[in-house]
C-alpha cells in the first residue's frame, strides 16, 4: 500500500504542474498585445497576473521549510504594476516563478507533509500550505484562461473537453481498462 503522505505530495505536485500547463496553453493562444489588455478599471491583464504569481511563488517557496513564506523583500503592491511590455519578458517571469515551485518540490518528501511552515507568522502544516497556494494559483490561472478565452474568441482551442464532445470523451474513457491513475497523467 502506498504511503498516504507520499501519495498526497505526488498528487499535489501533479496539480501544480497541471495548472502551470493550463496557463501556458491559454497564454499561447493569445496575441502579444492581448497579454497586456486590461478588462476593466480594477482588472488585471494576463501579464500582471503572471507578475503577481511569479512574485508570490518566489516569496512562498524560496527556503520553504525554513523561512516565512512572506519574504521581507517582497513588495506585493508592485506585482500589480506593469513595468514590462513583451511576451518574452512575461514568459521569463512565469518560468522564474515556476522554477522556484519545481525546485521546492524536488526537496520535499512525504515525511515533510506534517511539518509546520509559516506564512505571515501563521503556522500551516506543509500539506496545508501547499493546498493554500494551489488554490491561489488555480484562481489566478482561471482568470488567465477567462481573459485569454475572451480575447481569442471564436479561434479558441478548448483546454478541456470541447463542446459537443462529452459523450465521445466518456465512451473513450469507459473503453479503457480500470486502473489507478491521476487525471493529469493524460494531459
Amino acid at each position: 500500500m502506498e504511503n498516504l503522505a507520499h501519495s498526497t505530495l505526488i498528487s499535489i505536485q501533479k496539480l501544480y504542474a497541471y495548472y502551470k500547463a493550463l496557463g501556458e496553453r491559454a497564454m499561447t493562444q493569445v496575441p502579444e498585445a492581448g497579454l497586456f489588455w486590461v478588462p476593466g478599471p480594477e482588472g488585471n491583464s494576463i501579464a500582471v497576473l503572471v507578475k503577481h504569481l511569479s512574485g508570490n511563488m518566489r516569496s512562498r517557496f524560496t527556503d520553504f521549510l525554513t523561512t516565512d513564506g512572506e519574504k521581507p523583500d517582497r513588495n506585493r503592491d508592485t506585482e500589480f504594476v506593469l513595468d514590462f511590455g513583451t511576451r518574452e519578458e512575461m514568459e521569463e517571469l512565469w518560468d522564474r516563478g515556476w522554477r522556484v515551485v519545481e525546485d521546492m518540490f524536488a526537496t520535499l518528501s512525504g515525511e515533510d507533509m506534517d511539518r509546520v511552515v509559516y506564512i505571515r507568522n501563521e503556522g500551516h502544516l506543509v500539506v496545508e500550505a501547499l493546498h493554500r497556494q494551489l488554490g491561489h494559483y488555480a484562481y489566478h490561472v482561471g482568470q488567465i484562461v477567462l481573459i485569454a478565452r475572451t480575447i481569442v474568441g471564436d479561434e479558441w482551442v478548448s483546454l478541456s473537453i470541447p463542446r459537443g464532445k462529452s459523450e465521445e470523451f466518456f465512451q473513450k474513457k469507459m473503453a479503457q481498462a480500470k486502473r489507478r491513475a491521476h487525471f493529469t497523467d493524460q494531459q
